[in-house]
């Protein structure tokens, strides 16, 4: 089973700037996705932002599209959100996920990581 660590939340002003990171325990192949994912108290988890392993293809949600980057290092198997310009509705529980590409869907979850963006 792969086993998903999310780190680098924490409480920031609007406007301020953080960095999560992602670490999967075993290799990510060339084929996987590996994606962000938040949920705010009562509401449904939604999509933030994913990229391919191989090729580096990135997609966002157009609620962060300019604000936030994802990215990965393939060498050790992390996946990174930089998130600039926050804003107090960017409050939220963010997961990283996995795509292995044989399942419908993202197979693997982190524990999530809290983002508290104050105004």
């Amino acid at each position: 089973q792969v086993q998903l660590v999310e780190s680098g939340g924490g409480l920031v002003q609007a406007g301020g700037s953080l960095r999560l990171s992602c670490v999967a325990s075993e290799r990510i192949f060339r084929t996987y996705r590996m994606g962000w994912f938040r949920q705010a108290p009562g509401k449904e988890r939604e999509f933030v932002a994913s990229i391919t392993w191989s090729g580096g293809d990135t997609y966002y949600a157009d609620s962060v599209k300019g604000r936030f980057t994802i990215s990965r290092d393939n060498a050790k198997n992390t996946v990174f959100l930089q998130m600039n310009s926050l804003k107090p509705e960017d409050t939220a529980v963010y997961y990283c996920a996995l795509d292995s590409r044989v399942a419908s869907g993202y197979e693997y979850w982190g524990q999530g990581t809290q983002v508290t963006v104050s105004s």
